[in-house]
């Protein structure tokens, strides 16, 4: 059971709060450190779907919830460039963006990452390129590192083992934040809730909110309550695409992940390919226990790659006001495909999508592409998605068939609904404190970042942030002395 005071205390045990607290005691700062987290350690999180093919709705969902966040059964890419997976551009200029990304890479590094990446052949990339640019395609040219699924597990568990036996770190699970505590401005605490315990007040010097996007909305009702100021974010929904390999193999082989972007036709909506995985599996990931999404990963090791290559197509949108609930919107058209299957997850050929008919048991055993979530429920995603978003994808694909001929075939999958839960983006000045003073909102559930790299490396801005503060104070204290 955690204590009654901490110097730090960190909401969310995905990449962002991880890397806070590795930093700070790389820094070999002395500070006591709580990380609190409503799933479980990592070493417990065990998804049954993995094993049996149908989700059982465990609450904590283990995919979403627990030590390293959906990132422990993740595909585990690290981007290396300061111009993809998030907006630390916003917060700071590119040289020091680029160092930061290096930095954060080289601790991944000492905990086992894989010492190559992906996408550095620059002869070929601008091939891909140039051919991209005939199509009115952008390529965003990005080394990625590939931890694969399985090893970022293991890396991620290394981490866990260094700060809890390492350092002066704790970890509590399943425990929910409730409500933060501010004291003329400056917090000093969060109301926490251990599951089978009594809710306690913790105090604390500084609060980092990093609760991953599956903590989004309970990030953005705590900013409404304390008055921080927040931004709408884009809305990102779609389709995750499955082929197989002899479609992508081409692009994949060279870039690992093919960043595509294309403006659609009739609407000219920003759609974008994202978390590619070759060889890959599909799978079902749940929301508030209650909301399946889709998502996909691949492993680093041979043996259990597959024939198929997957991918998201995602179709972004900025709303004005008066809209405000990016999130709510995102789980009512995620909602829309769980209630025409059941509660799972829908599969469509693109062929019978075109043709305006729903897909069926015979007809998916009819495709040459197997799909590797055995638990989709053949559908008509017409029903799903809005016209708008439909429209945009289908074009899109289209576009893509000529980087890539064979995407744009009757036997495609597409899975529905990919949906990213960013939420409103919480205002933060340059080192992503809040306008509450020691209080910072970093990672993909502030709104501020989108993948493993950025995510992480807001975590080590913060940490310095912190450390910088009570180098301060220290020096204060002895100067008043």
């Amino acid at each position: 059971m955690f204590k009654d005071r901490y110097d730090v205390v960190i909401i969310g045990a995905g990449p962002a709060g991880i890397f806070t607290a590795i930093e700070l005691s790389r820094r070999q700062s002395g500070l006591s450190v709580l990380i609190v987290d409503k799933g479980r350690e990592i070493s417990k999180r065990i998804c049954p779907a993995r094993e049996t093919g149908k989700c059982m709705n465990c609450r904590p969902c283990a995919i979403v919830s627990g030590w390293s966040g959906a990132g422990a059964f993740s595909d585990g890419k690290l981007s290396l460039s300061p111009e993809v997976g998030g907006r630390i551009l916003d917060y700071m200029d590119h040289a020091e963006a680029v160092e930061l990304i290096k930095y954060t890479d080289s601790i991944y590094l000492d905990f086992g990452a894989d010492a190559q990446v992906h996408g550095l052949n620059t002869a070929r990339v601008e091939e891909i390129k140039y051919e991209a640019m005939k199509h009115n395609i952008q390529l965003i040219p990005c080394g990625v590192r590939h931890l694969g699924t399985e090893k970022a597990f293991k890396l991620l568990k290394r981490m866990y083992e260094y700060l809890m036996d390492e350092t002066n770190t704790e970890f509590s699970e399943l425990t929910e934040a409730k409500d933060i505590i501010v004291e003329d401005g400056r917090v000093t605490g969060i109301v926490l809730e251990k599951r089978g315990c009594e809710t306690r007040t913790v105090k604390c010097s500084y609060l980092v909110l990093a609760p991953g996007r599956d903590g989004a909305e309970w990030l953005s009702d705590q900013a409404k309550k304390l008055g921080i100021t927040t931004f709408n974010n884009e809305v990102d929904i779609g389709v995750r695409v499955e082929v197989p390999n002899a479609v992508m193999d081409h692009l994949t082989r060279d870039l690992y992940e093919a960043k595509l972007v294309y403006y659609s036709d009739t609407f000219e909506n920003k759609v974008r390919t994202f978390c590619m995985n070759p060889g890959g599996v599909v799978s079902e990931e749940h929301y508030d226990g209650r909301i399946a999404v889709v998502n996909g990963h691949s492993y680093a090791d041979s043996n259990l790659k597959t024939d198929n290559t997957n991918f998201a197509v995602l179709v972004s949108t900025r709303f004005t006001e008066p809209f405000n609930q990016p999130i709510e919107y995102g789980k009512y058209v995620a909602q829309l495909g769980n209630m025409l299957t059941g509660g799972g997850i829908m599969i469509q050929r693109l062929g019978d999508l075109l043709m305006g008919r729903r897909t069926d048991a015979s007809r998916l055993k009819k495709s040459v592409t197997k799909p590797t979530l055995a638990s989709a429920v053949p559908g008509d995603l017409s029903y799903v998605l809005p016209q708008r978003y439909l429209t945009s994808i289908v074009e899109a694909l289209k576009a893509f068939d000529k980087l890539a001929p064979g995407l744009y075939s009757r036997d495609t999958l597409l899975y529905g609904v990919e949906v990213k839960f960013y939420s409103s983006k919480v205002q933060v000045n340059n080192r992503f404190e809040t306008e509450v003073k020691n209080m910072y909102a970093i990672g993909d559930g502030a709104g501020i970042t989108r993948g493993l790299m950025q995510a992480s490396a807001t975590g080590i801005c913060v940490a310095r942030n912190i450390l910088d503060k009570c180098g301060a104070e220290h020096r204060e204290g002895l100067t008043v002395g």
